[in-house]
């Protein structure tokens, strides 16, 4: 599904990556561990298209992605939750998850509202409630919905954890 090979990338001057290889096979959950400042952002970022990688290539499902913008990569069928959730703080729980719903005709079993609030019952009883109203932990199930409700077909969690008790 997804294949990283010998990336490289930069920030300015600095090479922040060095020949970083991966494979995602569909149906499997990947995890990339590390200590902070390891690259592990930049990874997602690389292949995200939001920090290009300048060598090396990147693949989803069999198709070059490496020098794709943000954009055109989310349209292919990659969803992203970023570290530190970035729900939109002025917009309630369901206009959260709605903003981002796409790509439901392509799909038997699309995301929906409902699917999500089966998932995070608690979304269900916060959906009126404003971005900024949530809790960390309530903000990250509306993250992980948002990007469910793009209908995906690989899901990208970066720092999954942060900020949960």
């Amino acid at each position: 599904m997804l294949r990283v090979d010998s990336i490289v990338t930069f920030y300015g001057p600095c090479q922040s990556q060095f020949d970083l290889s991966l494979e995602v096979r569909a149906g499997e959950a990947v995890a990339l561990l590390g200590r902070n400042g390891m690259g592990k952002t930049t990874t997602v970022r690389s292949i995200m298209g939001l920090t290009p990688a300048r060598s090396g290539s990147i693949e989803f499902h069999g198709q070059s992605i490496r020098t794709f913008p943000a954009h055109h990569i989310a349209k292919l069928g990659i969803a992203l939750v970023p570290e530190q959730r970035q729900v939109f703080p002025n917009l309630t729980v369901r206009e959260n998850l709605v903003a981002t719903a796409a790509n439901r005709l392509k799909h038997p079993n699309p995301w929906t509202l409902a699917r999500i609030c089966q998932l995070f019952p608690i979304l269900a009883e916060r959906q009126h409630h404003f971005g900024n109203q949530l809790s960390g932990g309530e903000q990250q199930m509306v993250a992980i919905g948002r990007a469910l409700m793009t209908n995906p077909r690989l899901l990208i969690l970066d720092e999954a954890t942060e900020g949960l008790a």
